[in-house]
C-alpha cells in the first residue's frame, strides 16, 4: 500500500537523509529555473505574468502613493498590461493593505532578484518550521508535499509564508502564547486561512494568543490608515465585492482552486448551489475542530486537524495554499498510525499528492498553451483539487471518533534509530 511504502522511509536515517536531499535539490532547481523565467533571461523575454509579478506591481504602487489603484480592477489591468508589455491574463488583487506593506521593499529590486529572495526566504522559513514540527517524519511529509511545494515555487506565491506562520502558532501556543499571537496576527495578510485556528484558540480559551493577534491586526490596520488614508479600506472592500462577482461568473481559473465551491461550480452546478456546498464543507471543517477539542484529543493532534481543514473553509483557495496541509500532517502523524488503518492513511497521502500534482499538471498545461498563443479557456479542466480535499475532510472527520488500536511505535522506532 502507498502508506506502508512511504512510511518505510521513517525507519532508516540514511534513507530519510537521502530523500530530504533529493527533494531539496529538486526544489532548488525549480527556484533557479523560475528565477531565469521571472528575470526574462534566455528565451523568456516575451512571457506572460505570474503571481510574483503582481506582487512586484503592488510593491511599486506603495512607494508611488497610489496603492488604492490596485483595488480598482480596470486600473490594475492597465498596470499589468504595462508590466507584460502587451496583452496578459488578468490577476485581481484582494489582499489587505498590510500585505502591500510587507511587499514594499521588493519594489527596489528587479523582478527576477525579488522573486529569488522571496521564494528562498519563505521556503527556508517554511522548511525550518516544518522540520521543527515533523522531526523524524520530515522526509515523509516532504515527499507527500513535493508537488504542492513545486507549484508554490513556480507561481512565486505566498503559500510558504502562510504555512510557516500557522506552523509558528502551533509551535508556540502552549508555552509561548505571545509569540503564537504575533504569528496569528500576521495572518491578517490572508485572514481566511486563519479562521479554523482562531476557532480552535477560542474553544481552548487561549486568551493571550487571541488578544495579541487582535492587537497586531488593529495596530497594522491603523498604520495602513495613516499611510494610505481611509480610502484604502473602501477600495479594498470594493475589490472584494468585485472579486465575488468574478468568482460567481467563473472568471477565476477554477481548475487551479482547491475549494468545494470551485469543484462543484466547475462540474456544472449553478453558483448558488456550489456556494451552499462550500458552506456545508466549511461547517463540517469547523465541526471537526470542535469535535477534536470536545473529545479530549491531544492538543497536537487537534491542532493538526485544525490546520488541515483551514484550507477547506474559504471558496477562494488555490493549490499554492496546500503547503499548510504539510504542517497539519506533521502534527497528526505521530498518532495517525494508531487511529487510521494503512488503507485510510494511503488515501490521505494519495489525496494530498493528487491535489498538488493536479495543480502542477494544470500549471504546465497553461504554460504550454500560453507559449503556443492558444486560448486556455477552450480547454475544459475540472477542479480535481477541490474534490480531493472534500474526500480528505471526510477521512479527517472520522479520526476523532476512532479508538487507538495499537501502540504508537512508528515515530518512536524512528527516533530510537536516530539516537542510535
Amino acid at each position: 500500500m502507498l502508506a506502508e511504502t512511504l512510511e518505510r522511509v521513517r525507519f532508516s536515517p540514511s534513507k530519510r537523509a537521502t530523500y530530504v536531499r533529493l527533494v531539496l535539490a529538486a526544489l532548488a532547481a525549480v527556484i533557479a529555473f523560475k528565477t531565469f523565467w521571472f528575470a526574462r533571461l534566455g528565451g523568456w523575454t516575451d512571457r506572460g505574468l505570474a503571481d510574483f509579478d503582481a506582487f512586484h506591481i503592488v510593491a511599486q504602487r506603495v512607494w508611488r502613493g497610489d496603492l488604492d489603484q490596485v483595488y480598482h480592477f480596470e486600473a490594475l489591468l492597465k498596470l499589468q498590461m504595462e508590466a507584460a508589455g502587451g496583452a496578459t491574463g488578468f490577476m485581481p488583487w484582494t489582499y489587505p493593505p498590510q500585505y502591500g506593506l510587507l511587499l514594499a521593499p521588493f519594489a527596489f529590486l528587479p523582478v527576477g532578484v525579488g522573486y529569488l529572495l522571496f521564494a528562498t526566504a519563505t521556503l527556508t522559513l517554511y522548511l525550518t518550521v516544518l522540520r521543527a514540527i515533523a522531526a523524524a517524519n520530515f522526509a515523509l511529509v516532504l515527499v507527500i508535499l513535493f508537488p504542492a511545494l513545486a507549484i508554490t515555487i513556480g507561481s512565486g506565491q505566498n503559500g510558504f509564508l502562510t504555512g510557516a506562520l500557522i506552523g509558528l502558532v502551533c509551535l508556540n501556543v502552549e508555552r509561548r502564547p505571545l509569540l503564537a499571537g504575533l504569528a496569528l496576527g500576521a495572518m491578517v495578510i490572508k485572514p481566511h486561512l486563519a479562521i479554523a485556528v482562531g476557532v480552535y484558540l477560542l474553544a481552548t480559551r487561549r486568551w493571550v494568543a487571541l488578544a495579541t493577534a487582535a492587537v497586531v491586526v488593529l495596530a497594522s490596520s491603523l498604520l495602513c490608515t495613516l499611510l494610505f488614508g481611509w480610502q484604502i479600506w473602501t477600495a479594498w472592500l470594493g475589490a472584494i465585492k468585485e472579486s465575488a462577482s468574478y468568482l460567481e461568473q467563473g472568471s477565476y481559473p477554477l481548475y487551479r482552486m482547491i475549494s468545494a465551491y470551485a469543484a462543484l461550480h466547475k462540474a456544472g452546478l449553478p453558483a448558488s448551489i456550489a456556494f451552499w456546498g462550500q458552506v456545508t464543507v466549511a461547517g463540517l471543517a469547523l465541526f471537526a475542530v470542535l469535535v477534536c477539542t470536545a473529545r479530549g484529543t491531544s492538543s497536537k493532534f487537534a491542532l493538526g486537524i485544525t490546520v488541515m481543514v483551514s484550507v477547506m473553509i474559504s471558496p477562494y483557495a488555490y493549490d499554492y495554499d496546500l503547503p499548510m496541509l504539510g504542517i497539519g500532517l506533521a502534527l497528526i502523524l505521530p498518532e495517525l498510525a494508531g487511529l487510521a488503518r494503512p488503507r485510510e492513511r494511503s488515501w490521505m497521502y494519495g489525496l494530498i499528492l493528487l491535489a498538488g500534482a493536479y495543480g502542477l499538471l494544470q500549471s504546465a498545461r497553461l504554460a504550454v498553451q500560453v507559449a503556443q498563443k492558444a486560448d486556455p479557456s477552450q480547454h475544459f479542466a475540472p477542479a480535481i483539487g477541490g474534490f480531493a480535499l472534500m474526500a480528505l475532510l471526510l477521512l479527517l472527520l472520522k479520526l476523532p471518533w476512532s479508538r487507538q488500536r495499537e501502540p504508537i511505535v512508528l515515530s518512536r522506532r524512528a527516533e530510537s534509530m536516530d539516537s542510535a
